[in-house]
């Protein structure tokens, strides 16, 4: 028999000491392991380790290294320390230990908690382990939350890294000081506005001197280590230069918490509510001098002007450069509106792409919308070209699959009640342990209920967006006869548009639409 050995040490074993907690260290887990094989007569197929991963996390490398040769059957039997360094997820409890492990004909055995799949009735000791081991994901989320909000609300500074003009104090955590270089820039651009350069300029002015954007001066002096990606993403933006201006880190307050993690289970973040957010004055020495901030915040308010009245934008988030990939910015000149690629003007070396204006762009695409439907509506391929049907359907199933499993768990675990009440009857269990174990059950259970009426209301979407689905070509010919584009339109048929650079010696930027249908 062939055993992969898994490993696993996360920040969270730092500082435990003692050796009957989680080990202190990568080395003592794959001797205790490697030792148990050897005296089970196992032949080692490999070690996988994975050091400062969390339980919870799914793309550790070498657990992912793990299942995908445990799914090519390279080996019979997966050996962990206990449960929780495989997975600290119910979810995936179920998934593999319950479930695809016995298809790949793959045991799963952890030393300390005794759980292995090979005994049946070894089960119930594996999802209650699961059980445990998912609640003290949720509990040390909730902790750390609020650790962090406490330490928030008091104006410490929480992240990896300070923000631009900052730095880190080393000799009091949690502060910032002032980092002069970086501060220089942020005191120019404060200036250069005030004095009536618009954000654009600005970053041509910085761009053109050489100047490194916050990200690539923090890369460069090796506070972040992540390398540069995009094209352009070393030059500074429109954008760059708006969130710097308004940003009151720069005049001694202390603003976090504008994102929140959606879940304790990804690093997912969105944005909140701005009046969520943690704000504490005079917590560090301000860059920029109250009298310069005040300026500035009255000339942004002045020139903060919509860019159509009470509405938005025709093609607001819905034009990108062809060729770097931006949403296309918008302009306006006198009467004259237009969009531009951001890059387009913070540096001569950009990528000097999508520039039309909104009249221009409108025309085009109302001519491309004119003839597509003409050539759908005459050969009726508008229903039987478009392969939406199937993908609903293939929503739909996923979901069903989805139903169907939280199903089977309700099931098992009013059978799990039962059994527990019996032993109970029986004497095998304490009413104490009786009653811990059934709350529990009950939780997981009422928790479940709860994910499968999420998903009854996922197939009730899907069947609505199918229904609509149904009658795109009532909701084509009800604009085909209009003369001008309206936003409702472009949200209703347009995915997004390609603007690409103006052709040399001519007035044609070429175009392409990507249609919701």
């Amino acid at each position: 028999m062939k055993a992969a050995i898994y490993c696993r040490l996360s920040e969270e074993d730092r500082d435990k000491r003692s050796f009957a907690d989680d080990s202190a260290s990568i080395q003592n887990q794959k001797s205790m392991l490697v030792q148990y094989a050897i005296e089970q007569g196992w032949e080692i197929y490999g070690i996988y380790s994975d050091d400062d991963y969390a339980g919870a996390d799914r793309n550790r490398p070498a657990f992912r290294r793990l299942l995908e040769d445990a799914e090519k059957r390279l080996f019979d039997i997966i050996l962990c320390k206990t449960q929780s360094r495989f997975t600290r997820e119910l979810e995936l409890v179920e998934k593999y230990l319950h479930g695809l492990f016995p298809q790949w004909g793959i045991r799963f055995v952890s030393i300390v908690d005794n759980a292995d799949t090979d005994v049946k009735g070894n089960k119930k000791s594996r999802q209650i382990n699961g059980l445990v081991n998912e609640w003290y994901l949720e509990d040390m989320s909730d902790n750390i939350r609020s650790v962090l909000r406490n330490r928030r609300e008091n104006g410490f500074h929480i992240g990896a890294t300070a923000l631009y003009g900052y730095q880190k104090d080393p000799e009091r955590k949690g502060h910032l000081i002032i980092d002069e270089e970086a501060a220089q820039v942020v005191r120019e651009v404060f200036t250069l506005f005030s004095q009536g350069y618009g954000k654009s300029a600005i970053a041509r002015m910085l761009n053109d001197r050489g100047v490194p954007n916050p990200t690539e001066y923090k890369r460069r002096k090796g506070i972040i280590k992540t390398p540069t990606k995009q094209k352009n993403s070393t030059l500074w933006k429109y954008y760059t230069i708006a969130d710097m201006l308004e940003n009151e880190m720069y005049i001694g307050n202390m603003v976090q918490g504008k994102y929140g993690s959606v879940s304790y289970k990804t690093k997912k973040n969105k944005p909140r509510p701005k009046e969520q957010w943690y704000r504490v004055e005079g917590t560090h020495e301000p860059i920029i001098e109250k009298e310069l901030w005040e300026k500035v915040k009255a000339m942004r308010e002045q020139k903060a002007k919509p860019f159509i009245t009470g509405t938005i934008g025709l093609f607001s988030g819905k034009a990108r450069c062809a060729e770097c990939g931006y949403v296309l910015r918008s302009g306006k000149r006198e009467n004259w509106r237009f969009l531009t690629c951001p890059n387009r003007s913070v540096s001569k070396d950009a990528c000097g792409g999508a520039f039309i204006s909104v009249s221009r762009l409108e025309s085009k695409v109302m001519e491309e919308l004119k003839r597509l439907v003409e050539n759908y509506l005459d050969q009726e391929a508008l229903q039987q070209g478009i392969q939406w049907d199937k993908e609903y359907e293939k929503q739909k199933n996923s979901v069903a699959n989805r139903m169907k499993f939280y199903e089977k768990k309700i099931l098992d675990r009013k059978k799990a009640l039962r059994a527990l009440y019996l032993d109970q009857v029986r004497g095998i269990l304490t009413e104490e342990d009786y009653l811990d174990m059934t709350r529990a059950f009950s939780v997981e259970k009422k928790r479940l209920e709860e994910a499968l009426e999420l998903c009854r209301k996922q197939i009730l979407e899907i069947e609505e967006r199918q229904k609509a689905g149904e009658n795109r070509k009532e909701l084509v010919e009800k604009y085909i006869h209009t003369e001008h584009l309206t936003r409702e339109m472009v949200e209703a048929l347009i995915d997004h548009i390609d603007v690409g650079r103006r052709i040399p010696r001519s007035r044609d930027v070429p175009i392409t639409v990507y249609w919701n249908f």
